[in-house]
């Protein structure tokens, strides 16, 4: 059965970091063959694709709103994904999760749209408040 979960949420003050976790199990073939996205969704709006990551070519790719401030990375050895969030702002409070699918090297795969995506984690919440 495939599972992901996320860990590492929690409440910051503005300009803080935090780094979430996303840990896969069940995956056949090996974790390492699926691409990862991050979402989140704050209260009342659109759930928003945030960051990517490819399966083994180490492509990334980072939504406007994040782009400069998070880091996206993973280790296969572990199954595991990262998300490292610095200057955090009130405005990036939301659940996030992670998501994964195989990857089909597809050229007109979508790495920000949620669509794209089978596998979901539960989610994390993230508060950015003083």
């Amino acid at each position: 059965q495939v599972q992901l979960v996320e860990s590492g949420g929690g409440l910051v003050p503005p300009g803080g970091s935090l780094r979430l976790s996303c840990t896969g199990s069940g995956f056949s073939p090996d974790f390492g063959y699926y691409v990862i996205g991050w979402f989140r969704q704050a209260p009342g709006k659109e759930r928003e694709g945030i960051s990517y990551i490819g399966s083994s070519d180490g492509i990334t790719f980072y939504a406007d709103s994040v782009k400069g401030r998070f880091t996206i990375s993973r280790d296969n050895a572990k199954n595991t994904v990262y998300l490292q969030m610095d200057s955090l702002q009130p405005e990036d409070t939301a659940v996030y999760y992670c998501a994964a699918n195989f990857d089909y090297k597809d050229d007109e795969f979508q790495p920000l749209s949620e669509y794209e995506y089978n596998y979901w984690g539960q989610g994390a919440q993230v508060t950015v408040s003083s």
